[in-house]
């Protein structure tokens, strides 16, 4: 297929108007017109997965978060960003990212039925559509009432996480969540207001954190890319669902880093 029938089938699901408006998403780097023949799917377009995109032979690298953010004033091997772009456009590797809309339009679905809400509804509503209100991340109940403890164990168990931080009680019994995948500092509000008794995100910070709790909000973070990384799996079935013609090679997990 050509980069831009597999960018075409993509949108169809995940159209880039339920970005929000703060984002870049879409065709970021390469042609259009080349043929994919393979697709390198990530979370982010790091050296060493550009790398790995290349040795793979992936004729295209699909990320979730955008390696090209704020606006370019030139692009040379003088910069860091502006050496991957060099990168991808010497090797005509095409890169296309899907942010935001993604998040609004899978990523909060997908984080729901991992964490196996019930009755959950959207946390922070972005857009209307045909089928009802879309938005970042979910809130819902948990099947059973637990400590947050308990809820921490299970959120480690479910996300497939080595660790997490925690603000809160442990002995709070909690029973409504809220996931918001990502950063999740925006989610604090909606949260409280959905009468979440918790909320797992990605980048609460120290401030953040406490403020929440002094609200009656427990956050469990459990990182940026433990809580995204999700999106790399999700999109090789959709190329194998969509476009099986087209191999979809999935990222390795690689957390960015350790804590000891």
């Amino acid at each position: 297929m050509l980069c831009s029938e597999i960018i075409q089938v993509i949108e169809a699901t995940y159209p880039k108007d339920a970005a929000l408006d703060f984002d870049n998403v879409g065709l970021l780097a390469g042609r259009a017109g080349k043929e994919v023949n393979r697709v390198y799917l990530a979370l982010d377009a790091t050296d060493v997965v550009i790398d790995h995109a290349i040795s793979s032979g992936a004729d295209m690298l699909i990320t979730h978060h955008p390696l090209i953010f704020s606006p370019l004033k030139s692009v040379t091997d003088k910069d860091f960003i502006g050496k991957r772009v060099v990168k991808l456009i010497q090797n005509d590797l095409s890169y296309y990212a899907m942010h935001t809309n993604y998040d609004v339009l899978g990523m909060a679905d997908l984080a729901e039925k991992i964490l196996d809400l019930k009755d959950s509804e959207v946390l922070d509503v972005t857009m209307e559509t045909e089928d009802g209100e879309e938005g970042i991340g979910r809130v819902g109940n948990l099947e059973k009432e637990m400590t947050l403890e308990e809820c921490c164990l299970y959120i480690k168990h479910k996300l497939n996480l080595g660790s997490l931080k925690v603000f809160g009680d442990m002995k709070q019994i909690v029973s409504r969540l809220a996931v918001s995948p990502g950063s999740g500092k925006t989610s604090i509000v909606p949260a409280i207001a959905k009468g979440a008794d918790v909320l797992v995100a990605g980048d609460i910070g120290h401030h953040d954190g406490l403020d929440a709790v002094e609200q009656g909000l427990a956050v469990i973070n459990a990182g940026h890319y433990g809580t995204e990384y999700i999106f790399i799996e999700d999109m090789k079935q959709f190329f194998e669902r969509k476009m099986p013609g087209v191999k979809a090679i999935a990222a390795p997990t690689a957390h960015p880093f350790q804590v000891i």
